[in-house]
């Protein structure tokens, strides 16, 4: 049996020491790591972090050879058992790779373990015993022999297996609940003292409670253990998802806190990270694209699929938030109207549309840069709203539902591989009829969603607001006690745009007057009129001529409300009670 040993070699220098063993290699056995983790489209080159790399077979010192960035080839000699030994420096914070100090270990396998090639189909053991003392494991792997820290021996049946667990190490909370019988375990790591775990178990239980019915009714899921693994920091927000555990990050002040009751805007988004990515052990994990049925580790791995992937499940995590009866309907639908603002802000939703931005996620959407809103658009914000049109579509047809569409995907492919065809026939046999103009243009065109009139379907009412001071000059900027008004991006087609601003122009002064805050504009300028501003642009001054916008002329705020008018004439009571029953049955589903 393949077999690792992954030991803390120095955690001050954020060193991990890995031992692979390798019964019966091949006379030249390779080995590889992962240039990219499931999950994450990026190739992010994981083998950057390796150093030392030896290989032994007994008392011979075979050739060991690097064959690229992330390959090697051992020339092996009879059948005696190779091993490889290699450092593995961690020190990213995320939860895509590996992390190590004195406090805190966390990997993924994707990033520690290498690959022995043609042996990917037999089990893998890992060991985990050499750790600091006082440090606990936490994992979905299954363990073979652990003691209490869950210090032992896991295996996995296959190397996909093997690097779909990620693994917690150190002095850490946790806490355990059932869901639908079956065990889950919260592990939360840089708690503040004050953090309110019991709290975070229970709300944590009613979402997935809320999800396992949603997909099964009364039934089991299918797992039988699952572990979120939460780091807590100063800043940041992520997930990713694994086949019975996720990887989160969140800042601790928004985790909750004994004696308070209420729902910070930080832990209503911390309840919705977990329904996310909880929401994955279905939508990714199982079902997905067919392009995924087997990971290439090697390269990118392509699909047109993702604004379904990520999109739906981004439109069901706030949504079951709601349903769990976490956040009230007003609250939800304000989290909905930040989404479609910040969709309509982007001139890069009439460039790319959400299949097209699937597909170019590899270099585009984890590479943003200061052009970014002009030429892409998220497939997680976009797809959200395609799946909200879809949903409301269905609804006001009378015929079905995105949830029977989601089960239906579920049951009709095993919870296996699907393609967008599976989708539109699901979509076809839920509704009644075929939606391919609508999936043309929602997915694959990009035009604006229908989304004002499909609202109105279920008595929700659409209004605007003039967008914010930046969004009306197409202006995005970083502003600093020390490094002043920085302009990070300027908008495609905007007033800035036409006045010549570029990223990276510092604002200095607006018709004479020095300018410390971007707001301060609408104290000096009256909009319409033309004045001088001063930016400063790689060593010189430069100066620019801009009128201040009239509120309107940019894409404005959106905001979302319960339409609780009461319809005049019977007729139109008879359509209000409609369009409440509709809006009850979306929201409570």
């Amino acid at each position: 049996m393949l077999s690792y040993r992954l030991e803390v070699a120095d955690a001050h220098a954020h060193l991990f020491r890995v031992t692979l063993t390798v019964p019966n290699p091949a006379a030249e056995q390779r080995l590889s790591l992962p240039v990219w983790i499931p999950g994450s489209y990026l190739v992010r080159e994981f083998a950057r972090h390796l150093s030392a790399v030896e290989a032994t077979q007994g008392t011979r010192v075979p050739p060991l050879e690097q064959l690229d960035k992330a390959t090697w080839l051992v020339r092996c000699n009879g059948r005696g058992a190779l091993r490889v030994s290699y450092l593995v420096y961690a020190f990213d914070t995320s939860v895509r790779a590996a992390f190590l100090d004195a406090e805190r270990g966390f990997f993924n396998g994707t990033g520690v373990f290498l690959r022995v090639e043609g042996r990917e189909a037999e089990p893998h053991r890992v060991e985990l015993r050499t750790l600091p003392r006082g440090w606990q494991v936490a994992t979905a792997l299954p363990a073979v022999k652990v003691d209490a820290a869950g210090k032992g021996v896991y295996e996995a049946a296959d190397y996909d297996e093997l690097v779909d667990h990620p693994v917690e190490l150190g002095r850490f909370w946790r806490g355990t609940f059932k869901a639908a019988g079956v065990a889950h375990e919260f592990v939360v790591a840089g708690a503040l003292p004050d953090f309110d775990g019991e709290r975070l178990l229970a709300d944590t239980q009613r979402i997935c409670e809320t999800e396992i019915a949603f997909w099964h009714g009364k039934k089991k899921p299918p797992f039988a253990r699952y572990v979120f693994l939460l780091n807590t920091a100063e800043s940041g927000h992520g997930g990713l998802e694994h086949r019975a555990s996720t990887a989160l990050l969140a800042s601790r002040r928004d985790l909750p806190q004994r004696g308070k009751s209420e729902t910070s805007d930080g832990y209503a988004n911390v309840l919705g990270l977990i329904s996310h990515e909880y929401f994955h052990t279905w939508n990714v994990k199982r079902l997905r694209p067919a392009d995924f049925t087997r990971y290439d580790y090697t390269r990118e791995n392509y699909t047109e699929l993702l604004w379904f992937f990520e999109g739906f499940t981004s439109y069901y995590d706030d949504l079951f938030v709601y349903r769990a009866g976490l956040i009230d309907a007003p609250r939800y639908l304000r989290l909905l109207a930040k989404t479609i603002s910040s969709v309509l802000g982007l001139p890069g939703r009439q460039v790319q549309s959400v299949a097209q931005a699937s597909f170019d996620a590899w270099v585009k959407y984890y590479r943003a840069d200061e052009n970014t809103p002009n030429a892409t658009i998220s497939y997680y914000a976009k797809g959200s709203l395609v799946a909200l049109a879809l949903d409301l579509t269905l609804r006001r047809e009378g015929r079905g539902t995105l949830d029977d569409v989601m089960r239906h995907l579920w049951a009709a492919s095993a919870g296996g591989p699907i393609s967008e065809a599976d989708i539109a026939a699901a979509l076809r046999v839920v509704g009644g009829r075929s939606f391919d103009k609508e999936l043309a243009a929602w997915v694959h065109g990009t035009g604006d969603l229908p989304l004002q009139g499909l609202l109105a379907s279920v008595s929700v009412d659409w209004q605007t607001s003039p967008a914010p001071l930046a969004q009306r000059l197409g202006l995005r900027v970083s502003e600093g006690a020390l490094s002043g008004v920085a302009v990070t991006h300027v908008l495609r087609g905007s007033a800035a745009e036409r006045a010549g601003f570029a990223p990276g122009d510092e604002l200095l002064a607006v018709d004479g007057w020095r300018l410390r805050r971007l707001d301060e504009v609408q104290r000096v300028l009256v909009p319409g009129r033309a004045a001088p501003w001063l930016v400063a642009r790689d060593q010189r001054v430069h100066s620019l001529v801009l009128a201040l916008p009239a509120p309107g002329t940019e894409p404005a705020t959106v905001s979302l409300t319960l339409n609780e008018q009461a319809g005049v004439g019977a007729e139109a009571a008879k359509l209000r009670q409609a369009a409440l029953a509709l809006r009850k049955s979306w929201l409570a589903g």
